[in-house]
């Protein structure tokens, strides 16, 4: 997440006293009043909506032997509590000091005299679940957590991963489904605390009622060795596994090509071991015409952007072989090949059995190659989810995709598992007013440089009328369905039902009013001074989205 971009790092620590940070948040109110500040958007002034004088939950010392304070009840949310094995005084530095290596040798970089944080490490927990209405569902179950992400990883509100000893149902999500892991998003620089959540059940709503699979999540209060540590979005690990990205996995050591690929159109690709990472050639750098709606007159982009957009791809599952490696990086690349050739040259490839080469043909339409090779309806369905939530990072990271070449298996190139969406639906500075096509357009990367980048796999098929038409009729039953409409349904409940919760948390991180993250969003975004002005915002700028992508698409 958005790492090469925001030079503002620097950490503030805030004022860790709850007390004084509720004086401090009166006070500032009280300035606001006299000031007549009002809110953006013409909103109501914030100036009569301190945080209570006596939060409903007080944040508990590090004492892995002593209870949490109860949530209040009426809070109607989930409690998810995390107790370290150890409980020396250096219990809670595996949640609070761990950065992501390539992220910490980023900042190093550029800030004089960095102390290196650890890597994110596992810590040995046992972990209870008590639902809604304060039943125990899990308890004390052992789990090993850490701290996960890319940049997320260098906030002060970091997201986690649980990885249980044995697997467990999480809430009812996913159908109740039993799994081992598990994650927890912090959320911290989305101020509604929602965009995920909206863009995961719009992944539902879109991609799963066509087959495909989109996490499942749930909001849910943490408390951490007895310290309450706020809201965060329960969901599922993207992996491959029975009911997740289900395509066929490898027994350990396994060296055939007869498997499942799961991949990350990924700029921290260079992370990974080289076994586990590849880069696509794009038809070698063929320039790409964009999509603006306009017919896009002179405007053109490459993949690579001058070799400025190292983007590659990461193999997310397990493969034991240089066998394997090559096996799907030669499939990627001519799949690539194939659309490229069928978009713009308007011929029909195939590709040899053991896709070391692709071969023109005559007894096929480009389309009919297309479509031999990819899942033309998942790569559909992502594009218009792309396209809703305009996140920043499309060009760069979060993308996935799976080939399954195992028994049963499509051996297509199948686009799922949507990902990754705090800094989209207006968050950051990206069809701001709602309106213009984003995802298969021209996107101006996020680092100050103002670079011209792309997503290729959204790009390369976007001016071909038939596949026009493919988005056009999902998009007019994914609409006339009532999705969207749920969709604003649950922002605006969640944020009145959940109030108190969201309240608690602000308490806890105050990071509406002091954000390390705050100079990377839009001034809408960053004007936002509580929650429900967040969801407020959330929602309006999705309803403008909808609005303007459905006078283009419905039928």
């Amino acid at each position: 997440m958005d790492i090469n971009r925001t030079r503002d790092i620097l950490q503030k620590k805030g004022v860790q006293n709850v007390t004084v940070r509720k004086k401090l948040a009166a006070l500032f109110a009280a300035c606001l009043l006299l000031a007549g500040c009002a809110l953006d958007g013409g909103e109501e002034n914030n100036s009569n909506k301190t945080i209570p004088e006596e939060s409903e939950t007080q944040m508990q010392s590090a004492d892995t032997n002593k209870p949490a304070e109860p949530v209040n009840s009426g809070k109607r949310m989930p409690v998810i509590d995390i107790r370290t094995k150890d409980s020396g005084a250096d219990a809670m530095d595996f949640v609070t000091r761990p950065v992501a290596r390539h992220v910490a040798k980023q900042i190093a970089s550029w800030t004089p005299n960095y102390n290196m944080p650890p890597e994110p490490y596992y810590t040995e927990c046992s972990v209870s679940v008590t639902d809604a209405d304060d039943k125990l569902l899990i308890n004390s179950a052992n789990a090993s957590v850490k701290v996960r992400g890319n940049w997320t990883t260098s906030y002060n509100k970091k997201p986690l991963r649980i990885k249980f000893e044995t697997k467990q149902s999480m809430l009812g999500l996913n159908g109740g489904g039993e799994y081992k892991n598990w994650l927890l998003l912090a959320e911290y620089k989305d101020f509604s605390m929602l965009r995920d959540k909206t863009a995961l059940q719009l992944a539902g709503e879109i991609l799963g009622k066509d087959g495909y699979y989109a996490a499942d999540s749930t909001l849910a209060e943490v408390t951490i060795n007895g310290e309450y540590w706020g809201v965060y979005l329960l969901t599922e690990q993207q992996q491959i596994n029975k009911g997740r990205v289900d395509i066929t996995e490898p027994e350990k050591d396994y060296t055939g090509t007869d498997i499942g690929y799961f991949l990350e159109y990924d700029g921290y690709y260079y992370a990974e071991d080289p076994l586990h990472r590849f880069k696509v050639n794009y038809h070698n750098d063929a320039e790409l015409i964009p999509y603006d709606g306009y017919g896009a007159i002179g405007r053109r982009v490459k993949p690579f952007a001058g070799g400025k957009n190292d983007v590659g791809i990461t193999i997310k599952s397990d493969i034991y072989s240089q066998e394997q490696h090559d096996h799907i990086e030669h499939f990627v690349n001519n799949v690539y090949d194939i659309m490229y050739e069928a978009a713009y040259n308007d011929k029909a490839f195939v590709m040899s059995d053991d896709f070391s080469a692709i071969t023109e043909t005559a007894e096929l339409t480009p389309r009919e190659a297309v479509e031999k090779v990819v899942d033309l309806h998942s790569l559909a369905d992502s594009y218009i989810l792309a396209e809703l939530a305009c996140d920043a990072d499309i060009y760069w990271s979060s993308f996935f995709m799976d080939a399954d070449f195992g028994e049963g298996g499509s051996g297509k190139l199948r686009f799922e598992a949507p990902w990754d969406f705090d800094s989209g639906f207006g968050n950051k500075d990206r069809c701001a007013d709602g309106k213009g096509f984003y995802a298969a357009n021209i996107v101006l990367d996020v680092n100050g440089e103002f670079e011209e980048m792309c997503n290729p796999w959204l790009m390369v098929l976007i001016n071909e009328d038939w596949y026009q038409d493919i988005i056009r009729e999902r998009w007019t039953e994914i609409y006339d369905s009532g999705a969207f409409e749920r969709a604003y349904e649950m922002i605006v409940s969640d944020s009145e039902r959940f109030e108190p919760a969201f309240t608690r948390n602000y308490d806890k991180w105050d990071n509406i009013r002091h954000n390390d993250a705050k100079n990377e969003l839009c001034a809408g975004a960053a004007a936002c001074t509580t929650q429900k002005q967040a969801a407020d915002y959330l929602k309006s700028w999705l309803e403008s989205r909808v609005t303007f992508l459905d006078s283009e698409w419905h039928k």
